[in-house]
């Protein structure tokens, strides 16, 4: 049997390897790198050293040339290097391949969120959900990933039908798999039953990629504490808030982070989760817009958003950290007028490119506060209207 163990210690050292092929310019490789680094830092490595090659595709045995693979097998050994993490999905015979070589811990970037995921987890659904994937993700590699077991069973009381031990453990991690997701839909049950007992409230749901400043803006908007880290999925368990604005109450829900490449069994797994997100209302998607990559962020959501069935709802695209944006962006000697000119720019080229309200804040200087929660109660007593049409006054 296989069992469920966390894949990094603390204080590994790691080394992140990637490449470049097709439309990923080395540019947009070297971004997924440093994401790479801070996924890895999240789970308790240090990264090393980068690694990337440029190939036409993928080599189906070890992802990069023999080459490639010697140079860094140099560096892990010199180094004491105890962890290669690779940027994209490795197969179990890649995997395989790639460890009997370096003679060190292989995995991939899915592999590494599923870590970061089983170490977050606190709740029972949570942590039914990230097992369920790790399962999910474990099942179509075994044979590569367990060469050593692909032998007959020796010893008193192996003779039998003859079933290897990898057939063994394919058959158990099959059982395994059916009997979480038998939990796991008790659970969504319930987790249902809870929702549709919160009655008549508009529902809000806080979306965006991890690390936005989620967390921090749900305790601004609720006036109640929620746990914040500047660590990738901080927030696993959606935290849902009654906030009452002008005596006109509406529930707030804080949901996970996204990111790219994110792992396909997760988003399934965390489908009761994301259920806060389909079921809202309306939706407030966070953007770090002093991160570089943020219009590359705002895509990878909207994705995400389409995969789930949550795309065409009501949005309200929020702006976060302009303390580092203006800091990062504007000159010191920039008149405050010509500062005002640019985001007034910005905000007209976003609110045209999605159709819908944004805002400029700053959670953690609380900056444009007051005009966040301005729109967002214009917006619930709109949907209130909207939905009981025939009540002029419904709180």
């Amino acid at each position: 049997m296989i069992e469920n163990k966390n894949i990094i210690q603390q204080e590994e050292k790691a080394v992140l390897v990637g490449l470049v092929y097709k439309e990923q310019t080395e540019p947009i490789l070297m971004e997924y790198l440093a994401e790479l680094a801070f996924l890895a830092e999240t789970a308790g490595a240090t990264t090393e050293k980068i690694f990337f090659q440029k190939l036409q595709r993928p080599d189906s045995k070890t992802f990069v040339g023999k080459g490639k693979l010697e140079e860094i097998k140099t560096y892990v050994q010199a180094k004491g290097i105890q962890l290669v993490i690779f940027d994209d999905e490795l197969t179990g015979s890649q995997i395989g391949n790639i460890s009997e070589v370096l003679g060190v811990k292989v995995i991939d970037r899915s592999d590494l969120i599923l870590d970061i995921f089983a170490r977050r987890a606190k709740t029972a659904q949570a942590k039914v959900q990230v097992e369920l994937a790790q399962y999910q993700y474990i099942l179509p590699r075994l044979r590569g990933m367990w060469k050593h077991l692909e032998r007959q069973g020796g010893g008193i009381g192996s003779r039998g039908p003859g079933e290897t031990e990898i057939e063994t453990d394919r058959r158990l991690v099959k059982d395994k798999i059916a009997l979480l997701r038998k939990k796991l839909g008790e659970i969504d049950k319930q987790a249902a039953t809870q929702r549709k007992e919160r009655g008549t409230y508009i529902r809000i749901a806080l979306v965006g990629y991890t690390n936005v400043g989620k967390s921090t803006l749900m305790t601004l908007l609720s006036k109640s504490e929620v746990f914040a880290e500047n660590k990738l999925f901080a927030t696993l368990d959606t935290t849902t808030r009654k906030v009452v604005y002008e005596q006109t109450p509406f529930l707030l829900s804080d949901t996970v982070g996204f990111i790219r490449k994110l792992p396909h069994h997760l988003v399934e797994s965390f489908k009761s989760t994301l259920d806060e997100v389909r079921e809202a209302d309306c939706l407030l998607h966070v953007v770090d817009v002093s991160h570089p990559a943020y219009e590359d962020q705002i895509g990878t959501v909207n994705k995400t958003l389409q995969e789930i069935k949550a795309f065409d709802k009501p949005t309200i695209t929020i702006f976060n950290k302009m303390d580092l944006y203006e800091k990062n962006v504007f000159d010191e000697w920039l008149q405050d007028e010509v500062k005002q000119d640019l985001l007034n720019q910005l905000k007209a080229k976003w609110e045209h490119e999605t159709n819908a309200p944004c805002i400029f804040i700053s959670a953690v200087e609380k900056r444009n506060m007051d005009g966040l929660r301005k729109i967002i109660l214009e917006k619930v007593k709109f949907l209130y209207e909207e939905r009981y049409p025939y009540l002029t006054n419904f709180y």
